[in-house]
């Protein structure tokens, strides 16, 4: 796949760049997950909010929230407590008001298995790590079980489709009923068929 800005503007892949420099300095390792990596594998879609899967240790976290202090609004005690209870933080650009959601990886198995599955790309200019598409799609259709959002399951059926029989579907039907989203994923396989041709 060409390697680009898919799903971001230049000022938002600017962001990304100074929010992926705070973390790498902080030593904390990430991946980037949600829309902008289903934009990379699949369909590329316009999105505000920049999700990142972070695994700090408390350290790190008081590491990067001193990088933040200048020019960022970040809730410090969200933070903490996002460390505390596997949860989620935002990081604003004051100037520029672009956001990136930074949520603590959860401890459970698909979640650690997930992270080791990162795979390393270019965005722009930009070295970072990604979740696999696999893993895309099924993180995408948790968001669309929890919230029945429709949008989340275009996207993870835009990477399926993308992607084509470079997908691991043994990876996908074991990690499904796991995940509650077995349903979704038989749903989304049917489509994915019937659209490539």
């Amino acid at each position: 796949m060409a390697e680009g800005t898919k799903g971001l503007s230049p000022e938002q892949a600017g962001f990304l760049a100074r929010i992926v420099e705070r973390l790498e300095g902080a030593g904390i390792p990430f991946m980037i997950a949600g829309s902008l990596a289903s934009s990379y594998y699949g369909d590329p879609r316009a999105t505000n909010d920049i999700d990142i899967i972070i695994a700090p240790d408390s350290a790190q976290i008081e590491s990067l929230l001193g990088s933040l202090r200048d020019g960022y609004y970040v809730g410090e005690d969200t933070a903490r407590r996002a460390l505390r209870e596997e949860g989620m933080f935002n990081v604003i650009d004051q100037r520029r008001a672009w956001k990136a959601d930074l949520i603590v990886r959860r401890r459970r198995p698909f979640s650690r298995i997930e992270f080791g599955r990162k795979k390393r790309i270019t965005i722009g200019d930009l070295p970072v790590f990604v979740a696999s598409p696999e893993d895309v799609i099924l993180g995408k259709l948790e968001w669309s079980a929890a919230g029945g959002s429709e949008r989340q399951f275009q996207d993870a059926l835009g990477v399926a489709v993308a992607q084509g029989t470079e997908l691991d579907r043994d990876y996908l039907r074991k990690w499904a009923p796991e995940l509650g989203v077995a349903n979704l994923l038989d749903r989304l396989l049917r489509e994915a068929d019937a659209i490539r041709p």
